[in-house]
Parts: C-alpha cells; structure tokens; sequence
C-alpha cells in the first residue's frame, strides 16, 4: 500500500480524525511505521462491543503501523473508585486475556502488538513529575469538563475524576506514540491532551475516534455498567439468545437499531478481515418454513430495506444476530474455558457477592390488648371510662 492507502485503511469507518495531517506526513515520510495507542481501562466485564475497536486494531496493523494496547489499571482505579486495587489487578489480567483471545478469534496476529499495563510506568518519577507540570496548566473546570463522558458522574465528584484526564493525555509521550484511538466519548479528553502537552514540551498527536454503537437498549451505547444493553464476550449460549430475544427492536425503523448496529460494525467488517469482499455480507436466517423459510442476505442495505418494509420482521432479525453472536463468542468461550488463570482472573476480578441469609420472621404474640396500639376499645371499655373520669371530677 501507498500512503494514501495506508491512511485510508486507517481512517475507515471513523467517526471523527484530529490531526490527520500528522499522520499523513509520516507515512508520505516512510521512515518509520506509524505508532498507534489504545487504552483500556479494566471496570466492567468486557462486552461484544469490544469487537469493535479490535476490528480498528487490525486495521492499523494491516497498514503496517506499530500498535500498543495500554491495560488502564490506574485509570480504573481513578474512576471513582470502582473496584479496590487487588481486584483492580485482576481484572486488568482479565482484560487482557479478553482482548489477546477476540483478537486471534479474527484472525489478528497478536505478537505484532505490544501490550502494556499503567502502572508499569505511571508510578515513575518522571511520569509522576509530569503529571503536577501538567495540573500547573489546567484548570479544575477544563479538567472536569474532558472527564465527563468518560470519568463515572455522581454528585460530589472526587479529586481523582480530575487526575484521570491528565494521565491519559501524558501517556500519549509516556507510550511515544504519534496518535491516540479511541471512542468518540473520549474526544474532550483528546482536545485537552492537543492543547495542553505542547505546554509542557512534548508535541501534539493525531486523535482517532470510533463512533459509538447502540447497545440492545433504546438506542443507548452499548455499556459494560448496564447488563441490559449488552453481552459479555464469554457469555452462554442460551443467555444470549435470551438477551437477544428480549432487547428493544421497533419494527420498521433501522435509526438506532442495535442489531441491525451490530450487523454493520461487527459483523459485516469481521467478514472482511476473514476474507470477505469488501462491503459484502453474508448474513443467514434460520426462518421457518412457514414464515417464509431460511434467508440469507448478502448486503446490508438489501437488510436495511427489507426492515423498513416489514418484509424483516424483528423477531427473524434478533434469530440471526444471536447465532452470530454465538458463532463469534464460541473460541473466546472455548478459550476462557480451558484456562484456568483465565478463569481465576475473572473470578478474583469480578466476585460475586454470596447470598445474604434471610432473617427468621419473629412470631407475633398476643399481649391482650391493655397495650398502646391494641387497637380501639370497646364501647363498653369507653362507657366506663367515662363513668369513672365523671366521678373523679366531683
């Protein structure tokens, strides 16, 4: 490939490029290979979305770039505190069996990436030095403001969703890369690192962003914090299916659909790295015979439309896209179950709470009713009162 190959491939699909000059001008250089960062940070159980940055990892490698993928224990740990750093430890194990594993399920070598964990480095003089030149530059409020899509919100906010952004930008010159990939979420984050590290003495990078995909809500991103709106990588057959069968799919309409989501951003773009034609699908229905029978459809848009017009009904929709799902998650199971430091990880990262013991319910015993809030009295109990409150009087 050319230079303008290279860059088209890595750029494909992309929401939104910062900076593309910088990366132009490198690969019209040819020097060096381009170097690419992605970083992750280990909260929530990884979900089917991860699948789609990994399709944008493997585009980066085909276009001869050197990619790391940053395993963000720190940043987890800054994120308002979701998990202590011993769990912390484990999950960032957990990730990155996650990330190794969906990665050689499509076909991408994985001994060309460098993985690489925060704290190897962020707990470093250097860094740490770095890190107060930085707070030196920005302030509480723009600080606050790169954070708020990414960094959890609650209403009194700790110190440590501030420090979070700054990490991220001074990892950019940590990782001596020349570009940043990430979510569209992380955009604020990428704006404060372009504007603030020249501040400091180091250069401006290029920002890569993806766009967001619909999770199987109502048209919300796909969240590892909402069980409901997405599926873990390692997740069993019949939950999927049943997840599938229960997410939010408005007949006719394709705007925010989630599954028809999935089709076009991991599907369809995991077909092609396998060796498919670019923009061509393969897309079976198992469809009883009296509903029309199987289908299989070869492009998204003949999908799209048969959608709009009802001829796809939402229930045949949500039959294909859990049997993808299942066929694309089968290695990562098999994986995960035949590992047991895999396993352990998982365990240790993402513990379940044991089941709290129910309380014996105290019998109620009758103490009569000469006992406030007996009840009320009989009339004959209020007759006599009276009687002797009269007499007492006189």
């Amino acid at each position: 490939m050319d230079a303008a190959q290279k860059y088209e491939l890595i750029t494909k699909d992309l929401q939104e490029v910062l900076n593309g000059q910088i990366i132009k001008e490198i690969l019209e250089k040819n020097e060096r290979p381009l170097k690419i960062y992605w970083g992750t940070a280990p909260t929530g159980k990884p979900h089917c979305g991860y699948f789609v940055p990994m399709i944008k990892l493997a585009h980066f490698l085909k276009a001869g770039c050197e990619v790391t993928v940053l395993i963000a224990d720190l940043h987890a740990y800054l994120d308002n505190m979701k998990a202590p750093l011993e769990v912390v430890e484990y999950r960032a194990k957990y990730y990155e069996a996650v990330v190794k594993t969906i990665l050689t399920s499509i076909n991408v070598p994985i001994e060309k990436l460098k993985f690489t964990i925060g704290r190897d480095y962020q707990l470093t003089p250097e860094y740490v030095m770095d890190l107060f030149k930085l707070s030196n530059k920005v302030s509480q409020n723009d600080a606050k403001r790169a954070g708020a899509d990414v960094v959890k919100q609650v209403a009194n906010p700790l110190l440590s969703g501030l420090i979070y952004p700054l990490m991220q930008a001074l990892d950019e010159q940590f990782l001596d890369v020349d570009a940043q990939f990430g979510g569209v979420d992380q955009r604020k984050i990428f704006v404060l690192a372009e504007e603030n590290l020249p501040g400091i003495g180091y250069k401006k990078r290029a920002h890569l962003m993806n766009k967001m995909v619909p999770g199987l809500g109502q048209g919300g991103k796909m969240s590892a914090s909402d069980p409901n709106s997405k599926i873990d990588v390692v997740e069993e057959p019949k939950v999927v299916k049943k997840k599938i069968g229960a997410a939010f799919c408005e007949p006719k309409v394709v705007a925010d659909n989630g599954l028809i989501a999935f089709i076009e951003n991991i599907v369809q773009p995991i077909q092609e790295l396998k060796g498919g034609e670019p923009g061509a699908l393969q897309f079976h229905i198992d469809r009883p015979e009296k509903y029309g029978g199987p289908i299989t459809y070869t492009t998204l848009d003949q999908l799209k439309a048969d959608y709009e017009a009802d001829i796809l009904k939402p229930v045949d929709l949500k039959a294909g896209v859990a049997d993808r799902i299942n066929e694309l998650l089968a290695p990562i199971r098999a994986a995960y179950e035949s590992d047991p430091d895999f396993q352990l990880a998982s365990e240790k990262g993402y513990p379940v709470d044991a089941p709290k013991e129910k309380k014996k319910e105290k019998k109620v015993k009758n103490k009569g009713t000469g006992y406030p809030g007996a009840g009320k009295p009989k009339k004959e109990e209020v007759d006599k009162l009276a009687e002797d409150l009269e007499k007492t009087n006189v």
